[in-house]
């Protein structure tokens, strides 16, 4: 059903992808959008429970374009040097193909939970729990993965060697 990367060599192994979805704190989520053009929005989001979760409000493009059609992309990119003399960037990235849908009950709570660790894990307990129980007016949307994949420039899995 999805396509194999073509450039092999430069696959990265699930633990390195799954790092990089750890470490980095925005995303773009690609949907469908109005008039069926695509719609691609950033996003702050965790990855947790094999999930890709993001806050969002409950009502805009976004939350329309998921309802209309639950298919969407998620990428990040996790490196991108400029190498000016070979005419490329050292890049390093990760994309997940998934099905999108809004959160409710403990799966909203924990994932709203995991999103305010994420983004404030040094502050106190109580203000992080406040903060929680603050945002009920909100949605948290889960994008459940069917394909994960991450990918280096050959010369970082050449430097590696």
């Amino acid at each position: 059903m999805f396509r194999k990367m073509r450039r092999i060599k430069q696959l990265l192994s699930m633990e390195d992808t799954v790092s990089v979805l750890d470490r980095c704190t925005n995303g773009v989520m690609a949907c469908l959008g109005d008039e069926d053009y695509p719609y691609a929005v950033p996003v702050n989001y965790v990855y947790y429970k094999d999930k890709i979760y993001f806050h969002s409000g409950k009502s805009g493009h976004k939350i329309d374009a998921i309802k209309k059609y639950p298919k969407v992309s998620f990428t990040v990119v996790d490196k991108d040097t400029i190498v000016s003399q070979e005419y490329t960037s050292y890049f390093r990235s990760v994309i997940a193909f998934g099905k999108a849908r809004i959160t409710e009950g403990d799966e909203w709570f924990e994932a709203f939970k995991a999103l305010v660790e994420k983004y404030s894990g040094d502050m106190p307990k109580d203000a992080k729990h406040e903060k929680i129980t603050e945002c009920t007016g909100s949605h948290v949307i889960a994008i459940d993965i069917d394909h994960l994949t991450g990918k280096e420039a050959i010369e970082l899995v050449n430097a590696k060697k």
